[in-house]
């Protein structure tokens, strides 16, 4: 029963955040979600997210409250079937400054037992789906889309989560396709189209203590990516990376660099390598592989990997 009423309140969950984009206060405001069209007989579905929203223009958010146009936050059992709907961050307004605070468009933050899919993004001021704190969430048949050119406009970020699975879905932005930060654990992907834009990354780690552990990405397809296949510490930190694999991967690369495993002092151990063939779509260039402490076994890989420390 709490998975029906947590979809059925996700109505409640967008409204009251549009509103206030406008300045509309909403600290204290009810919002019925009969009257956005739920039925709550047990029977009805009332969980669809339908149509097309759309953010505010940069001058209608409120100044100080810059962080994102949807949150949800602390709810379990959650489903979102967008049902092919569209959320437009109307980011164009934003990128010129790539210093400023910008807004994301979804962030979900400390959910348990998350469901999304059949959903399309576009244009975020920055990334578009940011999942922290989250335990047991799967992204399915999502379609994100910015410019090549947009700053910072990652497509999922994850932090500090464990088992998160994002499959059969299609992203094209500005960096990284999917970007796996620290304190994140058992983070499948699979049958993503990423491009262009930076690839698949795990980092940058080493800002603070960072661990990332059992990342499997598998089956998926480079389009004119400028990095790859990517792991990034920064140096002189303490990092801890294990249990990377990179599965069954093709397509093309806009950068020398189709895979970086950049480890720093602390090393990266289990990286697994396998059916990879990553080519450059610049004629007479060649893509190549780039390691640094990094350690682990490359097979049947292109380019090849001999730079992996056992």
């Amino acid at each position: 029963m709490q998975s029906l009423i947590t979809c059925v309140l996700i109505i409640a969950f967008i409204s009251p955040c549009l509103c206030h984009r406008w300045n509309v206060g909403t600290q204290n405001t009810i919002y019925n979600v009969i009257d956005f069209g739920a039925v709550g007989d047990g029977k009805t579905d009332d969980t669809q997210l339908q149509g097309v929203i759309v953010a505010p223009t940069k001058d209608a958010w409120v100044e100080g409250n810059l962080n994102t146009l949807i949150m949800i936050s602390n709810v379990n059992g959650l489903t979102i079937d967008g049902s092919g709907g569209l959320i437009d961050g109307y980011g164009s307004a934003w990128w010129a400054c790539k210093s400023c605070p910008r807004p994301s468009v979804l962030i979900i933050n400390s959910c348990n037992s998350v469901s999304v899919t059949n959903l399309n993004m576009i244009n975020s001021p920055k990334s578009h789906i940011h999942v922290n704190g989250c335990e047991g969430a799967t992204f399915s048949h999502i379609n994100i889309s910015a410019p090549g050119d947009s700053p910072n406009t990652d497509g999922f970020d994850i932090s500090t989560s464990k088992n998160i699975m994002i499959e059969d879905s299609t992203i094209a932005t500005g960096d990284d396709c999917i970007a796996i930060s620290g304190g994140s654990s058992y983070i499948n992907v699979t049958g993503i189209a990423c491009g262009p834009g930076h690839g698949i990354s795990i980092g940058s780690l080493g800002k603070k203590f960072d661990t990332v552990q059992e990342v499997y990405v598998r089956n998926c397809s480079f389009i004119r990516t400028t990095n790859g296949a990517r792991i990034k510490t920064f140096p002189n930190q303490a990092v801890e990376v294990s249990d990377v694999t990179y599965r069954g991967i093709h397509g093309t690369s806009l950068d020398g660099r189709a895979i970086t495993l950049d480890c720093g002092e602390s090393g990266c151990y289990g990286i697994v390598l396998d059916q990879i063939n990553i080519v450059s779509c610049l004629t007479g260039k060649s893509a190549s592989c780039f390691c640094n402490n990094a350690h682990g076994t490359a097979t049947a890989t292109n380019p090849n990997c001999t730079c992996l420390l056992p």
